[in-house]
């Protein structure tokens, strides 16, 4: 009787074991204990050749959002250097300063995080002394002209890590080329929103002596450099917003270079925009397809209401 009993529970007793040794050998049979229902199969791999969705997210911000942030981050940066400057000048209050409260709306105007402007407005009250804007001249390759506006809190270690910068494209400090420039007070303004015979009819009012359009997003006032702050009270007055107010050096004649100089002349213009001492660039290389229009190459031009 016990042999028979246990021949009846042996069916059972065997079910927790074949289940056992199905999990642990990972053998892909389905147990007939466990019903006729196979479980459902797994999903097919990709097809070869086919990216990936986690593949491509990685791709963009490693191609796409990467150097936009970290170009974004120079901005910044810049932007920070020209606010202290303004402020160890004229003071650090907008209210009192106007270059400062001109650098504050154009920060605002690029959207530059509200803790960057009062991070480096704060650094100017802390410490009002130091902090230098200077003018360096330099030679490119192919015998071209650069003008270079410098904001650092050390002037002899900024000139030798733009001495080191420059020799690697061929180029090198030299004396004062201002005489190939000249100086124009410029004020940009939104164009989205003005006509090219308004903005004359305005200008003429201002006391300007030009209208020229950079884009179809921006206007820029020229002016005598000494008539600057007046034609910027007079736009603000007829209702425009400025988004910048200075002086720009507009190169007296153009320089053309050959393939392999100009190739090289456009690397040393993408190093010093990304060097961080450097907030403005000006040269008098003829415009190219990678070179900025207008003789200058500037993230965005310090405004100096004067």
């Amino acid at each position: 009787m016990a042999a028979a009993a246990l021949a009846q529970r042996a069916p059972a007793l065997a079910r927790p074991l074949r289940a056992a040794l199905w999990g642990h050998l990972g053998t892909p049979r389905w147990p007939p204990s466990l019903g006729r229902v196979p479980p459902a199969p797994l999903a097919p791999l990709a097809p070869a050749g086919r990216a990936m969705a986690g593949h491509n997210r990685w791709s963009k911000v490693r191609n796409v959002k990467g150097p936009r942030d970290a170009e974004r981050s120079r901005l910044c940066q810049k932007m920070a250097r020209m606010l202290r400057a303004a402020a160890r000048e004229g003071g650090p209050e907008p209210s009192l300063n106007p270059e400062l409260a001109a650098v504050v709306a154009q920060c605002r105007s690029l959207n530059v995080p509200k803790a960057t402007i009062e991070g480096a407005l704060r650094s100017a009250r802390e410490r009002p002394a130091g902090g230098s804007q200077v003018l360096l001249t330099a030679r490119g390759p192919g015998g071209s002209l650069l003008l270079l506006d410098v904001r650092t809190d050390n002037v002899r270690r900024s000139q030798a890590e733009l001495r080191t910068l420059l020799s690697r494209y061929g180029a090198s400090l030299t004396g004062d080329v201002r005489y190939a420039f000249e100086a124009v007070g410029v004020v940009r303004v939104s164009g989205q929103t003005l006509a090219m015979e308004a903005a004359l009819e305005v200008a003429a009012a201002a006391g300007a002596q030009d209208v020229v359009a950079e884009d179809e997003a921006e206007l820029k006032f020229l002016c005598d450099p000494s008539a600057l702050g007046s034609v910027r009270q007079h736009l603000v007055a007829a209702g425009l917003r400025p988004l910048s107010a200075a002086v720009e050096f507009v190169p007296r004649s153009a320089l053309a270079l050959p393939d392999g100089p100009r190739a090289e002349a456009e690397r040393l213009l993408q190093a010093l925009a990304e060097w961080p001492d450097v907030v403005r660039l000006f040269h008098n290389i003829q415009d190219g397809p990678a070179v900025t229009p207008g003789g200058h190459s500037v993230p965005a031009a310090p405004p100096g209401a004067q």
